[in-house]
């Protein structure tokens, strides 16, 4: 297998959208049972803006 020199950029790129998508529905649970409404949030927000600059930095758009 070759691997090509932005290998791991192509992984996360890959990732993320699942990354998001998986701690988003388990963190905010979890800080709401532990810590309340207000909390979560907060949670819900930070993990959303996180994902979502994430989703923006790691995205494959064509050359021009």
């Amino acid at each position: 297998m070759v691997l090509m020199p932005n290998h791991g950029l192509k992984l996360m790129v890959a990732l993320t959208p699942m990354a998001g998508a998986l701690a988003f529905p388990l963190a905010v649970p979890l800080v709401m049972k532990h810590l309340g409404i207000p909390a979560a949030v907060l949670t819900a927000v930070v993990v959303g803006t996180v994902w979502f600059v994430a989703m923006l930095r790691t995205s494959e758009l064509p050359q021009h």
